[in-house]
Formats: C-alpha cells, sequence, structure tokens
C-alpha cells in the first residue's frame, strides 16, 4: 500500500549524520560519472536526471565538459560547492585514493561500487582495510565496496546502478529494504515493483567495509516513512546489534522481515555441554527475532510477499481464520495449511451461520471453511458473495479471513477484483486472497487489485504464511530483581575464586549459595576421606568421578549408579585409581534420588556476549529428542514458566495419561536461579549447565539439580 503522508516529507532522522546524508544529500557528486550508452557506470547520472532528483548533481570525469546537459568537473576539488555525498564510479585503489578528497569536498558519506576487495582474496582484503582506514581516518560513511549503492523515493535520489529501475523510477511508499547483494536487492527492487508495492529507501551494502546491514537498517527504522522493514543477510550480523534492531522495531510497531543465506553450513559450535551444541550459533539471532515477531522469509519472493501484507493488512489479534471459498477442495486444503502453521479453524458462531444461510445454497457449507460453490454467480453477478465475505469479516469470533478464489475468469473476474478491492482495504483485521487461477485469464482483475495495493496469493500456504506472520508478539520484560534467598554476595565472592572447567563438587557451595537445592553429596579425594564416607545402611548411592577435564563423565564410565551401602567405597576407590591419569579432584558420592522427570537447563554466552538461557528434555537423550526453548538470560520464574510451557514435553510436568502435575513453580524458580547465576558470572561465563534436573512428585525437595558443569574464562592479570 503506497503512503502519501507529511511525515513523508520530513528529513530523515539521523542517528548518524553520515547516514543520514545517503538519504538526504541536497548536492551529489558522481565520480567516473560515464556517459557511454549502456554502460552501468552511466546509470546513476541518468537515474539522477531523468527522475527528478530535487537537488543538484555535479558529474566529476576529466574526459568529459559535460554530460546529460550538466558541466562536468575534472576533480573534486573543482567543484563550485560542498557535497553531501559522494558516488564513486571508479577502481577499488582509486576509491581508497579518493576518501581524503571525498571529506575535503564537504561529504559525509561516499558510496563506493568498484569490485577488487575482500571478496577476491589477500590482497583485496588488505585494499578494503585501507578504504576502512581512510574512511574513520576522514570521518567519511562509506557504503560498499562491490555495491550497487542506495535510493531514497522521497528526494527521488537513485545513487544506484541496478537494472532494476530500467523501467523508471519506483512507486513511494512504507518499503525499506537494505542487503548485501545488488542482485537479490535488485530482484527484490523488479519484483515489489511488479506487485505495486511502494518503496521508500533501498541499500546494497555490499562488503560492508564500513557500514553493515544492520547498521543502516538501525537508522531506517526511525524513519517515519519506514512502515515495513526488510533485510537480507548472507553472513553473520552482530548479535547485539541486532537484538537492539528487532527491539526498536517492535517497540515503533514496524514489521522487521528477513531472509538469510548461508545458515546450513555453520552447524552446532564445538562446546563441552549439550546446551551449547543444541543452541548453535546462531542462537542469538533466532532468540532475538522470536522474542520480538521478527518475520523470517525463506526466498525472494516469501519475502516480497510477505513485505505486501504487512504494508497493505492489519496485525492479527489472534489465531482463528475463516476460509471463505469457491470450492470445498480449496477450502480444505487451507485448513491444513492453517493447522501446519499454528492457526486455528474455528466453528463459527451460530449468528454467523445463520447469516450465511440466507447467501449459501443449501449444499454448501456455513461452518468453517465456508464453501458458497459456483452457484453463488448467478448471472455473473458476485453481490452475494461479497456479502458472505463482508459477514465472515464481520464476525467476532474471527481474527483473520482467506478468500480463496479458484477459477473466477473472464469479465467475472474483473467484476470480483472491483468488489474485492473496495472491501478488502476496509476490514479492520487480515484478510488474505488466494487466486488459483492462471494470470492470462485475471488479468484485468490482478491489475485492479494491485492498483488498490491489495496482495494476491498464488496458494493457500503463501496466505496462510502471510496471516500467521501477522500476529503481533508480546515483547518481553525483564526480571524484576534476584529471587528470594539468593545471597548474591556469597556467590560472587565463590565465582572469584573459580575458573577454567568447575566440576559438581567445586560448585556445591556455590548452588547452595543461588538457592539451588542438589542431592546429598560428600567429596573423597583419597582413601581417608572413602573411609569417612557417612553412609547410611540401606541407602543408595551414586558415585561419579570430579575432574575439569571430564565433561561428560557417563561417557566415560566415571558414574555409577544405585550402589549399595556397602559397595560405595571399593567403587570410589577404584574409580580413583581408573582416572588417576586425568588429575581428578576427587570422587563424589550422592544420595541415589528416585525416577522423576527429567530435564536440561543450560546457559551459554554467544560470541557476542549475550547469554541464553535452555531449558529442554533432559538426561543423556538431550540432543536426540531435541526438544528444547532458549531465551535470553536472566528470565524471572514466571518467564522461566512460560519458557518450560513452550516445550513438547511440557504435559510431563502438568500431568500427563492420569500421572499427578509436578511442582511447575518449583521448576521455573530453579530456572530463574541458574540463570541469575549465569549473569553474576558475567563475560567470564562461556557455559552453564544442570543436566539432569530431576522434577519428583513430592512435596518436600520437589526438584533437584542432580549434575552440574560450567566453563569460565581462564583468569588473566
Amino acid at each position: 500500500m503506497s503512503v502519501e503522508t507529511p511525515a513523508h516529507q520530513a528529513e530523515h532522522r539521523a542517528l548518524d549524520p553520515g547516514i543520514g546524508a545517503l538519504f538526504n544529500a541536497r548536492r551529489i557528486a558522481i565520480v567516473g560519472a560515464s556517459g557511454r550508452e549502456g554502460n552501468p557506470f552511466a546509470r546513476p547520472l541518468q537515474y539522477l536526471t531523468e527522475f527528478g532528483f530535487d537537488g543538484d548533481v555535479f558529474p566529476v570525469n576529466p574526459g568529459y565538459e559535460t554530460l546529460r546537459g550538466l558541466r562536468c568537473y575534472p576533480d573534486l576539488a573543482s567543484l563550485p560547492e560542498p557535497v553531501d555525498l559522494a558516488l564513486l564510479m571508479v577502481p577499488g585503489a582509486a576509491a581508497v585514493e579518493l576518501i581524503p578528497q571525498v571529506a575535503a569536498a564537504g561529504a559525509r558519506a561516499a558510496v563506493v561500487f568498484a569490485s577488487g576487495f575482500s571478496e577476491t582474496g589477500e590482497e583485496g582484503v588488505r585494499q578494503q582495510a585501507a578504504l576502512t582506514a581512510a574512511a574513520r581516518e576522514h570521518g567519511v560513511r562509506v557504503i560498499g565496496p562491490n555495491c550497487q549503492g542506495v535510493l531514497s523515493t522521497a528526494h527521488r535520489l537513485y545513487g544506484t546502478f541496478t537494472a532494476a529501475l530500467e523501467l523508471g523510477p519506483v512507486r513511494r511508499g512504507g518499503l525499506a529494504y537494505v542487503g548485501q547483494s545488488g542482485a537479490v536487492g535488485g530482484s527484490i527492487l523488479s519484483l515489489a515493483r511488479e506487485q505495486g508495492i511502494g518503496i521508500s529507501s533501498w541499500v546494497s551494502t555490499g562488503n560492508q567495509a564500513d557500514l553493515t546491514t544492520v547498521e543502516v537498517a538501525r537508522h531506517l527504522v526511525e524513519q517515519p516513512d519506514t512502515e515495513v522493514l526488510a533485510l537480507y543477510l548472507e553472513s553473520a550480523v552482530g548479535e547485539a546489534e541486532f537484538r537492539d534492531l528487532a527491539a526498536r522495531a517492535h517497540e515503533l510497531g514496524r514489521s522487521l522481515i528477513v531472509l538469510r543465506s548461508a545458515t546450513s553450513a555453520a552447524g552446532a559450535k564445538a562446546a563441552a555441554s549439550h546446551t551449547g551444541a543444541i543452541v548453535g550459533d546462531d542462537g542469538a539471532y533466532r532468540v532475538a527475532a522470536r522474542e520480538y515477531g521478527v518475520v523470517e522469509a525463506s526466498d525472494i519472493d516469501d519475502l516480497v510477499r510477505l513485505a505486501h501484507a504487512h504494508l497493505a493488512l492489519p496485525p492479527s489479534q489472534g489465531p482463528s481464520t475463516a476460509v471463505i471459498t469457491t470450492s470445498g477442495g480449496a477450502g480444505s486444503l487451507a485448513a491444513d495449511k492453517a493447522h501446519e502453521l499454528g492457526l486455528t479453524i474455528d466453528d463459527l458462531s451460530a449468528d454467523t451461520q445463520r447469516r450465511l444461510s440466507a447467501l449459501v445454497p443449501d449444499f454448501g457449507a456455513v461452518d468453517n471453511p465456508v464453501d458458497v460453490t459456483a452457484q453463488i454467480f448467478r448471472s455473473s453477478e458476485v453481490d452475494d458473495f461479497i456479502e458472505v465475505c463482508r459477514i465472515g469479516c464481520d464476525a467476532p469470533e474471527v481474527d483473520a479471513v482467506v478468500i480463496a478464489l479458484t477459477l473466477v475468469t473472464g469479465e467475472l473476474a474483473a467484476t470480483m477484483a472491483t468488489a474485492l478491492a473496495d472491501l478488502i482495504p476496509r476490514v479492520e483485521k487480515p484478510v488474505a486472497l488466494v487466486w488459483a487461477a492462471a494470470r492470462e485469464q485475471t488479468v484485468k482483475g490482478r491489475e485492479i487489485l494491485r492498483e488498490a495495493g491489495v496482495p494476491v496469493f498464488d496458494s493457500s500456504e503463501q496466505a496462510m504464511r502471510a496471516i500467521g506472520s501477522l500476529r503481533r508478539v508480546a515483547a518481553p520484560t525483564a526480571p524484576r530483581g534476584r529471587p528470594a534467598d539468593f545471597d548474591e554476595a556469597a556467590v560472587r565472592a565463590l565465582l572469584d575464586d573459580l575458573h577454567g572447567t568447575v566440576t559438581e563438587s567445586q560448585a556445591q557451595a556455590v548452588l547452595a549459595a543461588a538457592g539451588i537445592r542438589t542431592p546429598e553429596a560428600h567429596l573423597a579425594t583419597g582413601p581417608a576421606d572413602i573411609e569417612a564416607l557417612p553412609l547410611e545402611t540401606d541407602g543408595t548411592y551414586v558415585v561419579k568421578i570430579q575432574a575439569p577435564g571430564i565433561a561428560h563423565k557417563t561417557e566415560r564410565g566415571g558414574v555409577r549408579l544405585g550402589l549399595a551401602a556397602a559397595e560405595v567405597r571399593a567403587v570410589a576407590a577404584t574409580m580413583l585409581d581408573e582416572f588417576a591419569a586425568d588429575e581428578p579432584q576427587g570422587v563424589l558420592v550422592q544420595e541415589m534420588v528416585p525416577a522423576g522427570v527429567e530435564l536440561i537447563v543450560g546457559v551459554t554466552r554467544t560470541d557476542g556476549g549475550l547469554p541464553l538461557v535452555t531449558v529442554g528434555l533432559g538426561g543423556t537423550a538431550t540432543e536426540l529428542y531435541a526438544d528444547t526453548a532458549t531465551t535470553f538470560a536472566p528470565v524471572d520464574a514466571a518467564r522461566a514458566g512460560s519458557l518450560l510451557m513452550e516445550l513438547k514435553a511440557a504435559p510431563l510436568l502438568t500431568g500427563f495419561r492420569g500421572s499427578a502435575p509436578l511442582d511447575v513453580d518449583a521448576v521455573a524458580d530453579l530456572v530463574s536461579r541458574i540463570s541469575h547465576l549465569a549473569d553474576i558470572a558475567g563475560p567470564a561465563l562461556r557455559e552453564l549447565e544442570v543436566n539432569p534436573v530431576r522434577v519428583l512428585d513430592r512435596a518436600e525437595r520437589p526438584v533437584l539439580a542432580l549434575d552440574f558443569l560450567m566453563t569460565l574464562e581462564t583468569e588473566t592479570a
């Protein structure tokens, strides 16, 4: 939907004046401007002059006296007045050398189009480093190199050579796009034009020698003409920066849609804990995306469709979706896709069905999906069908509507499109239109809808995916202080004395200070300690080796379960001997805890420094089932509880097949305490894991931490 509001007339609100110059420039120098027809480097001057840039353009090239009716200058020093932006259409080495002259000419920003930088090898890497250094030294913000430039429709500023503009300027509207690949960006621009989507800003960041995609996006999300912000990412992004962008977009009510490539090769990073392997390299990105409602696109066309939906349709208030169709089969397919995507096809109310029955033939259906059948189009009229759609849209029990047309073609298609183009924009809930008919049979109808800004989807899956993406999520809330009886001072003091891999026995005092309950345990470091163990004759025990180099004790045979008191001393002595080469701290002898539900709770700190807390089905099968949920740490008990309910295994806690419900509040409290412990450990923490956490059906000690692993950075001066 194209937007023309007074806000569009405002200058870009510059978080950084250099970034603002990319979009607000009133005077632009084009260094290396060309007059050769067909040369891509001739396009920026062509676009700026033909599309009506509302500022001044200064071509710079000693080989010309004039270009496109404008005086051409031999160099930047010859310009008659300062410029705001320089477009450098020159080879890479020359672009680096020009940066001081760009600054001297007054420009706060430059676009370096040339390739031959870090994408080409070691020499290119050095050249790119030189470009970055020069830009920073002279205070010039740089887009590129190896990019296709920028455009801003507010000022008809087309500083790009993308071939997507060969058909003319793009419609002005609310979609801002930033991406590394110029080719992908060009495709998005071209497809957006085809669908009638209006653009506010468009940027190809290329190699990101200075300005990154996320940094430019952080600027654009603040702009009054940005309604939807679309990103294409093909390399890792700063985790904290992306989280900040996602949070700000959510706060401003602006949709953030992201297409990522190169996501399959990274895999899970090498980690001592199960948690680290589960969360993987992009854990912070995935958590930020989920927590702040970032919409993830699967391909270029999917990004464009989703952007169109978010521009044209209002947010959805819930999952209940009504399907209105001209075909029972299409309705059934739509219902299946809704279920797959977490939407619901609930029965319509008795009142809604009564109203529909007056219009739908007896052999149709008025429950949900609503099947009007082809008989509703008597004498090529669409009035009854549109009234059915209006009733469905007005139904208070419905959060969104999908209208699925099949072979509505010819003149009837144009009549239908005109009526729907009038109805859909007036509805205060999202209405997604599916048209399963060939374009050549529906050309006129589709053009009517395009001009009205109404998205048309080719399949029920596309429509349901768009509807699902329009559901707004609540922003996460910060925890309200430390948990009760959490001795922060003691935890800090104890952590100060620990570094490297912290074993379970070393952590006993820390866990106690944090209020995390564990089984009764005793560390035996040698024969005297083993002999002195306070064992109860009828007790059952566990013996575990304690060595910093043994992260997974079970896999090494370092855990013995279900031992009678009479067996413990011999097993402990033998275990110390068997693991002597690992320089053990001793063996930990614990009481054997009854069977119960086993969970894993872990905290990892990402490469970007963000702590993530993960809960999941625990024990030895943690990675096999991979039933986990992750969020940013620390969390309070309420957020920890909601995280637990995200697990497929949650019914094991709440009561499954007649089993008694367990103390979920106690489990949530333990998760919260572990996350706060990790928070206090701060940047020194690499990972912390309790696996398993045993949840028991008893009032006393309903949840216990049975095993523990923590890795801290090695102490430095």
